[in-house]
């Protein structure tokens, strides 16, 4: 068996599920630059390819994409330990926030406003991450 071929499957699964979702890919420094820099509200989900990410994250993510009310302006994506530079770069306009993946960053005028850690994901349900990420659209963003 093509453990490589295999795990290439799982990463390009996780891409696809986000794409789909309607998130931008960034991909390069300089993506990430030109997406987080933009004046107004953005969520970036950092993805990854483990369970959390999976089952909890990525679902999460997806679906406050398409709801109604109070959201980010744009939706963005890096993916940990794949595009790693991009991944890195992001993490610059994270301050006071360790590394983390899977998370949720979310960003006003290239700014930090919070964010949703791993921690916080792995021990929440897909439905409880969404409700979550509606109040804090609410606080921060209305």
């Amino acid at each position: 068996m093509d453990f490589q071929l295999y795990f290439q499957d799982v990463v390009e699964q996780a891409r696809n599920e986000v794409r789909a979702a309607g998130y931008t890919e960034l991909t390069t420094p300089e993506e990430v630059d030109a997406a987080l820099t933009k004046e107004g509200k953005t969520l970036v989900l950092i993805n990854s390819v483990c369970g959390c990410a999976g089952g909890i994250a990525r679902p999460a993510a997806a679906y406050v994409n398409k709801m109604e009310g109070v959201k980010p302006d744009q939706f963005v994506t890096v993916f940990a330990g794949q595009d790693r530079e991009a991944t890195d770069r992001a993490r610059e306009y994270f301050e006071g926030y360790a590394p983390s993946s899977p998370s949720i960053a979310l960003l006003e005028d290239g700014n930090i406003v919070t964010m949703v850690e791993r921690s916080t994901i792995e021990s929440s349900t897909a439905e409880e991450l969404v409700e979550q990420l509606q109040t804090l659209f609410d606080i921060y963003y209305a």
